[in-house]
């Protein structure tokens, strides 16, 4: 894998070897989907560690380094780090629990382990710009994701519960070819829609109310993620305007969207627009986040966000306003950065509907 070959290259200063254990990142370095296993990485060579239930199928798929069956994990190890004359093995700080990390120390008590986000900071660096294979699997994902809107709309109706649209939006993403979920599907309507990440109910959608549904796909383990909230029947004017805001709002943010450009100063743009325009309060989270094997990657749009844009980051744009107790809206589109500007992944229309 060229990501493998790349992190070898690019590990960290102090370190003579790094312990991969979280699954999407061996996930990323290999390309092999496991629940279980362990990643050793040196500068001369690596080695997957796993055990018989993924053995066979590892030594098919795997390329780039050597493919142990685990057995004895300290003696294993030990070998290699002997081999390869490690002192100080970096781990994942963003992956490994306490309790992991002093039994690391405790089996392996003649090595160093750095505790540092160093390993952590450079694997989201790296996956923070996303190959051409990458981009080709999310916009596939995404295309899904799409699809299995158009289909809602010839389902939701008076009467159809938060529930039933959610399974629905999951029924129709798996129809249409997704391994899986992206993430947990939020479809909310009326006073409940007022909740960013609100968990769908029995409640009924009756005339007047916003629906707003956020779902996502999951390909080859990459993700995609978008929002649209339509209106079920007759909406009133200031719901016209807070929907209307919201658009003109992620609009802003899109005209901002280019190479050089740190995060805040994207998220800036749509939440002064907000704010101006009398809702201020009411967008109480970040822009977007960018998306790939995590659902949340890093970098983001928010207000402390200094990262300047780089192409190949894929990162969502979803200004909301939440009126508590009354209703709330979100729309998002996922894009990517481009040389010049970036490419909204996401195809659906935003203009708002009425079913």
């Amino acid at each position: 894998m060229d990501h493998l070959i790349e992190f070898m290259k690019r590990l960290p200063e102090g370190m003579e070897a790094a312990l991969i254990i979280s699954p999407e990142n061996r996930r990323y370095l290999t390309g092999f989907a496991s629940s279980a296993g362990m990643l050793l990485c040196t500068r001369e060579e690596s080695y997957f560690l796993i055990d018989f239930r993924y053995f066979e199928k590892a030594k098919r798929t795997v390329k780039g380094c050597r493919v142990l069956l685990l057995e004895d994990l300290k003696a294993q190890a030990e070998e290699i780090f002997t081999r390869h004359q490690v002192n100080t093995v970096g781990i994942e700080a963003a992956a490994v629990t306490l309790e992991e990390f002093a039994s690391l120390q405790k089996r392996f008590p003649e090595r160093a382990f750095d505790a540092s986000s160093a390993v952590s900071d450079c694997l989201f660096s790296m996956r923070s710009i996303k190959s051409p294979e990458e981009l080709t699997t999310i916009k596939a994902a995404q295309a899904i994701t799409d699809r299995a809107f158009a289909e809602a709309l010839n389902f939701i109706k008076l009467g159809v519960t938060e529930k039933q649209v959610a399974a629905y939006l999951e029924y129709q993403m798996k129809l249409l070819g997704a391994d899986g979920l992206a993430f947990d599907t939020i479809a909310v309507s009326g006073e409940n829609s007022s909740l960013p990440h609100g968990t769908p109910t029995e409640r009924e959608l009756r005339n007047g109310d916003f629906l707003t549904m956020d779902f996502g796909a999951s390909v080859d383990g990459y993700c995609s993620d978008m929002t649209r909230t339509v209106a079920i029947g007759q909406v009133d004017e200031l719901q016209m305007t807070v929907y209307n805001t919201v658009l003109k709002a992620q609009e802003k943010a899109f005209d901002m969207i280019r190479p050089g450009i740190p995060g805040k100063q994207v998220d800036a743009a749509a939440r002064n627009f907000i704010d101006n325009r009398g809702f201020a309060g009411c967008f109480g989270h970040g822009l977007g986040h960018s998306v790939g094997l995590f659902i949340h990657e890093s970098p983001c749009f928010n207000t402390r966000e200094e990262t300047l844009l780089a192409p190949g980051m894929v990162i969502t744009v979803e200004p909301g306003i939440y009126l508590e107790g009354k209703f709330g809206v979100r729309i998002e589109d996922m894009v990517v950065i481009t040389e010049h500007g970036y490419e909204n992944l996401t195809k659906s229309e935003k203009q708002l509907i009425t079913l």
